[in-house]
């Protein structure tokens, strides 16, 4: 039984198209009734499954991402977290982040369909861009991290999304600009803030924005630096 009160860790996926020219995020709309953040508009993601830290990979996260994510964390989880960032996106969208190649071994339940487009996940072109510990009294509580890729990396048409399971409704490409015009969750607006502000960098980030959430510590804090000044959120 998993204790749903509990934080788990989970993985997020942004998207980014058109990003030297107009970008845009791919963002879809979680269900009215969902326990957690109903009828907002989110990224795909979702908590890391148990299986995830034994999936093949056909690639690795760089290192300074990889670097960035033992930070601050009791175990290695980069290989589970680029897992489940990329099954999410699977399963939300049904856009493919992988290689082509035979899947070794028997794919495990969850990765069955993934597996049978005749890919293998890659996250070598992931990189880590934000952390957040969802914060106490949420009826769902989860460690998140944010990882950012382009359309490039993907091995399907970013405009099909009739693979996509029915978790998040109304997917599509919004304009970078125009994304805090929908209904988000305060931490997708924040984090929104920081893609836009990397749009043009197409390098992996040296130090990554920490919203930490545990207890009555709700400062912003710097992966691989100092509490940056200012930043403390209340």
């Amino acid at each position: 039984m998993i204790d749903k009160t509990a934080i788990r860790n989970a993985a997020t996926i942004i998207v980014l198209r058109d990003r030297a020219t107009a970008p845009k995020v791919l963002m879809g709309q979680r269900g009215a009734k969902a326990v957690f953040m109903p009828s907002m508009f989110v990224f795909p993601g979702g908590a890391v499954d148990p299986d995830d830290g034994d999936t093949p990979l056909a690639g690795a996260l760089p290192d300074l991402c990889a670097g960035r994510i033992r930070e601050n964390c009791d175990e290695d989880l980069t290989h589970a977290l680029a897992a489940a960032a990329i099954r999410e996106l699977w399963e939300e969208t049904g856009q493919i982040l992988g290689t082509k190649g035979d899947w070794p071994g028997t794919p495990h339940a969850d990765w069955v369909d993934f597996a049978a487009t005749g890919h293998v996940p890659d996250p070598s072109s992931l990189q880590f861009v934000f952390r957040a510990i969802t914060p106490p009294g949420r009826p769902r509580r989860f460690d998140a991290r944010f990882f950012l890729t382009d359309t490039d990396a993907l091995q399907s048409d970013p405009d099909d999304f009739s693979r996509a399971s029915d978790e998040l409704t109304l997917l599509q490409w919004i304009p970078l600009e125009k994304a805090r015009e929908f209904d988000l969750p305060f931490i997708t607006e924040v984090v929104l803030a920081e893609v836009a502000q990397r749009a043009a960098d197409p390098t992996p980030p040296e130090s990554v924005p920490f919203f930490s959430n545990e207890d009555e510590n709700r400062a912003f804090a710097r992966l691989k630096g100092e509490i940056a000044r200012g930043e403390r959120a209340d």
